[in-house]
């Protein structure tokens, strides 16, 4: 079970989700070890000098894209473990 569980874990650096906000206005990759990868910003946001929304459009993206970088990663632990729920094995 050790030897899968670090084997999943080198997987998820290379798997990756991506989440979006403000219809697609702000992008973000995230991979299954909820590190950011990318952080994407359509150059037009910037001419609206709204820094206040520009900030809530990435921290929208960004929690999003940890959320679905969580499931994914629970996703492939339920593969291992059977759906049976291991404390602090994620």
């Amino acid at each position: 079970m050790q030897a899968k569980m670090a084997k999943l874990q080198e997987e998820l650096k290379t798997k990756q989700v991506e989440a979006s906000s403000g219809g697609g206005m702000v992008k973000v990759i995230c991979n299954g070890q909820q590190e950011i990868l990318e952080i994407k910003i359509e150059p037009s946001l910037l001419e609206e000098n709204d820094i206040e929304m520009l900030q809530d459009l990435v921290l929208a993206a960004v929690n999003e894209a940890l959320n679905r970088s969580r499931e994914m990663a629970q996703e492939e632990m339920a593969k291992i473990t059977g759906g049976f729920n291991l404390p602090g094995l994620m």
